[in-house]
């Protein structure tokens, strides 16, 4: 005998599991910080067509105005307009933390999961590697890259894509190794199934969840790395701004222009706090733990 659902009792009701966006749009926290990144992004790519001012137009006889109608964030020494500079050195900043994220996250899911799935001396000479560079500090490699090679947005993006490469390939090869004991990868080897395609069918959508966490992290400390290596002089060259560049010009007028440096930190400070909290919101989700308590408590 079939029992209606609908008949019984609301205690008796078999609960419904929440979908993925609706668990997520349901974090007051994650919905602001995604608004306030995609505000971000879209202020940053259509920097070119708002912002007010060159980037690089100088008006001598303007420098160190302070935030007024005509400069919203002001002018920097050189009489540029903060405000427009600000909104091209984020299309900047998240143009190269995107790429050299991308980088780190297909060559180092790709080893991380071969090393994971195969295991035996694959595992171990891939993991060698991968430790060797995890002995090195982030920036400190990150700087001995740029160092081999001529300072750039170019050279920036394959010093922090580099770095932050070992990152995922650990993050993939502990997801992986849960995965390839599973019943299905199993029954896939035994029929002679090619590695190439139960890595890319079975183990790949099932490590994704870690991994959509790790790619929204990593993009923050992108962000971070891309500002202190240009702080250094080692990232974008002038006269092409970018947030960390103007940090660096800006320490030279603490005391007369506070705003040369508020704006281009807050940019730096926002935009990492809010992939931080998105990955967040993410992992919640994601996590069948905390996606278990998080619905328990939406049905109480």
């Amino acid at each position: 005998m079939t029992v209606d659902p609908i008949a019984l009792p609301t205690a008796e009701r078999p609960r419904s599991r929440m979908s993925t966006g609706r668990l997520f749009l349901s974090n007051p926290i994650s919905v602001v910080s995604a608004s306030v990144l995609a505000l971000i992004v879209i202020a940053s790519v259509l920097a070119p067509w708002i912002a007010p001012y060159g980037i690089n137009e100088i008006d001598v006889a303007g420098a160190l105005a302070p935030p007024s109608g005509a400069h919203w964030f002001g002018t920097d020494e050189l009489g540029r307009d903060v405000f427009s500079r600000v909104l091209a050195a984020g299309s900047t900043s998240l143009s190269i933390a995107a790429v050299a994220v991308l980088f780190a996250l297909v060559v180092g899911v790709g080893l991380g999961a071969v090393a994971g799935y195969r295991g035996g001396w694959t595992d171990a000479a891939i993991m060698r590697v991968v430790d060797v560079m995890f002995a090195f500090p982030v920036l400190l490699l990150a700087l001995a890259i740029v160092a081999i090679f001529q300072p750039g947005q170019l050279t920036t993006m394959i010093a922090i894509g580099v770095v932050y490469t070992p990152i995922f390939a650990r993050v993939s090869r502990a997801s992986a190794l849960s995965v390839r004991t599973s019943p299905f990868v199993q029954v896939s080897q035994t029929m002679g199934t090619p590695a190439a395609w139960i890595l890319y069918r079975h183990v790949l959508p099932n490590i994704a969840g870690p991994i959509v966490v790790q790619t929204s992290l990593s993009l923050a400390f992108a962000i971070l790395s891309e500002a202190a290596l240009s702080f250094l002089g080692l990232g974008i060259q002038p006269p092409s701004p970018s947030w960390g560049g103007m940090l660096f010009t800006a320490q030279g007028f603490l005391t007369q222009a506070w705003w040369m440096s508020v704006f281009p930190g807050a940019a730096i400070f926002v935009t990492a706090l809010a992939f931080n909290l998105v990955g967040d919101g993410l992992r919640d989700v994601l996590d069948p733990r905390q996606r278990t308590l998080i619905e328990a408590k939406r049905t109480r």
